[in-house]
């Protein structure tokens, strides 16, 4: 476990408990989210890859516009 994972723990440990039970179903629906992209991804390369060229065509066109984070 690297240090700042530890220190994450050890700030998360001095939480109340309906608090450390929020943010470790949060981590856990993360993980579980992170591993299902990544399946998708390595089970189907041909969609990231229509995707990544869908992207480049859209912002090449000139459809694209810059992230404003206000507006998020």
């Amino acid at each position: 476990m690297t240090q700042l994972l530890q220190s994450a723990f050890a700030a998360a440990a001095k939480l109340p408990a309906e608090e450390q039970d929020a943010l470790g179903r949060a981590l856990l629906a993360e993980l579980h989210s992170e591993g299902t992209i990544d399946a998708l991804i390595e089970s189907r390369p041909d969609a990231l890859a229509s995707l990544a060229a869908r992207a480049r065509a859209e912002f090449s066109g000139g459809r694209t516009e810059s992230l404003d984070p206000e507006r998020i």
